[in-house]
């Protein structure tokens, strides 16, 4: 037996020897079980013969194994002086990035992400936000109305309306969410990304909101930013404000809309405006990814061409 395995040369071999020797009907097996019927010198001498024959097939195996081994790699090999393979992997969408980029420094300001329901009815759109029907201010938003009333939301500043009616004040949060207005060109999309943020209590500012929107464009930009702000006119803040940051020296872009909420929306969601006051900011988060990546046409976003997020490196 010992003579057998020395001069076994196959895996397959040695496995079938194996199966002979302590399978179910093997040699070595049928001696073990007879050993109810033998006196104690043959017993030791059989468990000895069956440690020492395991051991020599587990020695052979060893042996077999690594000359199979090295048979293999003498025959293969890997040319290192090839180029490498370019990787195609997957990245985040320039708008998802922008918005994973402007959450994380909201969220690092103390504000709190909330979505909500993308078709909107009319008070949580418009009255709740001190646009009661005749207001002129709804012929300002072309609206996607839909035949039971409920619209398409034109702003996340319904979210800011829900999210005051669940939790109350103080509050300090921000809504994100797709909106929808019937506009269309290269600035412009029937579908935008928009960033609305609401910070309601005791003695807040305008100082605060102009400290709150520094700091938000400087750490998106990466760079110390300058900002203005000029009077606007929105129904639901008083005063409002336009906010501009200069992007060069002496060119100064439009980037948001902002001011401190109006008493009448503080009133509309149950909040006494004589004891809490707050500001509010809004803008699309599809502009602040053209400005940080350079993209002069906003339907590139929607576009679905691969091409055209490779070539720009995204």
């Amino acid at each position: 037996m010992k003579d057998n395995i020395k001069n076994i040369q196959t895996l397959e071999e040695l496995q079938k020897l194996y199966s002979d020797t302590f399978g179910k009907n093997g040699t070595m097996t049928a001696k073990l079980k007879n050993m109810a019927n033998l006196s104690n010198e043959e017993r030791a001498a059989i468990n000895a013969e069956n440690t020492e024959l395991r051991g020599l097939f587990r020695d052979k195996q060893s042996e077999l194994e690594l000359a199979a081994l090295n048979a293999k790699l003498a025959t293969e090999y890997v040319d290192v002086t090839l180029d490498v393979e370019p990787e195609n992997r997957g990245t985040l969408h320039p708008l998802t990035q922008s918005l994973k980029e402007i959450g994380f420094v909201l969220e690092n300001l103390g504000f709190t992400m909330w979505t909500g329901p993308e078709i909107e009815d009319d008070w949580h759109n418009f009255t709740a936000l001190n646009t009661p029907e005749y207001h002129p201010a709804r012929d300002m938003q072309d609206t996607f109305f839909m035949e039971n009333g409920n619209v398409m939301r034109t702003q996340t500043s319904s979210i800011q309306i829900r999210a005051m009616e669940k939790i109350g004040v103080p509050i300090k949060m921000f809504g994100v969410g797709r909106t929808y207005r019937k506009e269309m060109d290269a600035t412009h999309s029937p579908m935008f990304g928009q960033i609305e943020g609401l910070y309601i209590d005791k003695d807040i500012t305008i100082s605060d909101l102009v400290g709150t929107m520094r700091t938000l464009l400087s750490r998106f930009f990466e760079r110390d930013i300058n900002i203005r702000i000029r009077p606007s006119y929105f129904p639901f803040t008083e005063p409002s404000f336009e906010i501009d940051m200069e992007w060069e020296s002496g060119k100064w872009l439009e980037i948001a809309g902002a001011g401190m909420v109006h008493p009448n929306v503080l009133r509309n969601c149950k909040i006494n405006p004589d004891e809490y006051q707050g500001f509010a900011f809004g803008f699309g988060w599809d502009r602040m990814a053209m400005l940080k990546y350079d993209i002069n046409d906003i339907r590139k976003f929607y576009d679905g061409d691969i091409r055209w997020l490779q070539n720009n490196g995204f």
